[in-house]
């Protein structure tokens, strides 16, 4: 096994496999200094302002002269003059495929009484502003397995009753985009599949009113989904007390299922990378889109999200865009993007993160065509924007910032029934009530983490396994997780305070 990757005959780097020391010989050439693991190592001569390619793409542009079998990083490569403004060929639809045959698997669900399937089932409290947050908690706590182990004992069919709070609901404009978002964020998780019902719970003189979010979200209460606010109820103590009664009410209809064969068609992922480092686009990235083509074949959903983190590689979505209309939708949210961060005082160019840098990514370029990756090869059918209910089959994408919780709320209030998250850093994360999968890009990791770790996608560094067989365990473990197996964040009981929805305008 060499101690080196080539990804592509015409780039400029090699990725260290291991640590590489000065005087190896790599392809004829002689490795100056020390090259840590998951690093560049340049291959050729490259002059200052010089483009830079790694997957045969540009990752950004030589700031000095850099010899031969020098480490390539952040002292001698960045964005360039231009920040990274060169032009990217979107050729909108050129990489479309003919759609293949599908093909059929099932997993062990929970069928609704209108038609959709569930991964898991849950009850959930929420709430309408932060005001309300402390009384959804105690809620949820007066049912939790840990502190109150009789509370659900009869009713094993129940994963349990979660609250999920956030930090905002006031302080906004009640008809600005800020509030939109968060209404559409709640109305996603009001209506999910993986819960059998919903709690929710208001102070009472908010700005997100919870009968104003009703009428605009088309939201009725029935058995299933309660209402109610603080102060209408007289207080804390009692606000606690109807909580646990509606939720008690609730339990004996929600324990009332079964897990029956379903068809993988009902199976909707949400894509993830965090704590991304130089092996991440090599491994559990690419292994992961493996697995996405497989799903999609079989009729399956993945949402790939993440806009600042897919910046400079968005060319690469367009092509395989089935309308242009499509490529034309994730053009104009790249182009939000740049405005946006521009008037906040920042710019989409402050990517990677510390962590990433350390893992041996250098630029948001190498960083974004890594994790477009997990996107696999299926045709572009839609575009989305944030919590928007995802309602077509087959590979699509959903406007998301970069933030990993920001991120993942926004796809399971789309209708995520499961997460698959890479990381080669060692990222702790869940997101209840959908199950997390947790990817390794290496080993080292997986030994250092493998409690917390899922999949050790680790193997195809070292020679052992191949990525489409890696995408093949990936998709199985889905289907196994999809069906009831706890992922490892569910065993240590992430996902209540993983639910971070996006804050989008002045806080007043």
């Amino acid at each position: 096994m060499t101690p080196f990757i080539r990804l592509h005959p015409a780039d400029d780097v090699l990725i260290a496999r291991a640590q590489l020391v000065g005087g190896t010989q790599v392809e004829h050439i002689t490795v100056r200094g020390l090259i840590p693991p998951g690093h560049k190592v340049a291959t050729r001569a490259l002059a200052a302002g010089e483009p830079v390619r790694r997957y045969n793409q540009i990752i950004g542009f030589a700031s000095r002269p850099i010899a031969p079998g020098e480490h390539v990083h952040t002292h001698n490569l960045d964005m360039g003059p231009d920040k990274g403004d060169f032009a990217r060929d979107y050729a909108i639809g050129a990489d479309v495929k003919p759609p293949a045959p599908l093909r059929e698997a099932t997993f062990m669900g929970i069928k609704r009484a209108d038609g959709r399937v569930a991964t898991r089932n849950y009850i959930g409290i929420l709430s309408s502003v932060n005001c309300s947050a402390t009384a959804a908690r105690a809620i949820a706590d007066h049912f939790s397995r840990q502190t109150n182990p009789s509370a659900l004992q009869d009713f094993p069919n129940i994963d349990g009753v979660v609250a999920l709070t956030h930090g905002t609901g006031c302080g906004m404009d009640t008809e600005g985009m800020g509030m939109q978002i968060l209404e559409r964020t709640l109305a996603g998780y009001a209506t999910h599949a993986n819960f059998a019902g919903v709690v929710v719970v208001g102070l009472g003189c908010e700005a997100n009113q919870i009968n104003a979010w009703l009428a605009h979200s088309v939201l009725k209460e029935g058995d299933n989904f309660r209402v109610f606010n603080i102060q209408d109820s007289g207080g804390t103590r009692k606000t606690v007390e109807k909580g646990i009664a509606l939720v008690r009410e609730m339990l004996p209809r929600a324990n009332d299922v079964q897990r029956e064969p379903c068809s993988a068609a009902h199976i909707t992922i949400g894509l993830q990378c965090g704590g991304s480092d130089g092996y991440s686009g090599i491994s559990a990235n690419p292994a992961l889109g493996a697995a996405v083509d497989l799903l999609v074949a079989h009729g399956g959903t993945a949402i790939l999200s993440e806009t600042p983190e897919i910046y400079g590689a968005e060319h690469l979505l367009t092509r395989r865009a089935v309308r242009p209309d499509i490529a034309e939708k994730l053009i104009a949210r790249i182009k939000w993007w740049e405005h946006y961060t521009e008037i906040n005082g920042g710019e989409m160019n402050n990517n990677p993160s510390p962590g990433n840098k350390a893992g041996g990514l250098t630029t948001i370029l190498e960083k974004s065509l890594g994790a477009v990756a997990k996107g696999g090869t299926s045709n572009l059918e839609a575009v989305y924007e944030y919590a928007d209910p995802v309602n077509t089959h087959g590979f699509v994408y959903m406007d998301t910032p970069g933030y990993d919780p920001v991120s993942a709320t926004g796809q399971v209030a789309g209708g995520a029934n499961v997460i698959c998250f890479t990381t080669g850093r060692g990222s702790a994360y869940g997101c209840a009530p959908s199950p997390s999968l947790k990817l390794a890009t290496n080993s080292a990791l997986w030994q250092r983490q493998e409690e917390d770790m899922d999949i050790n996608c680790g193997e195809i560094i070292d020679g052992g396994v191949s990525v489409q067989d890696m995408g093949q365990r990936i998709f199985e473990q889905v289907l196994a997780t999809a069906s009831g197996r706890q992922s490892k964040s569910e065993q240590h009981g992430y996902g209540q305070n993983e639910f971070v929805p996006w804050q989008v305008g002045a806080v007043m």
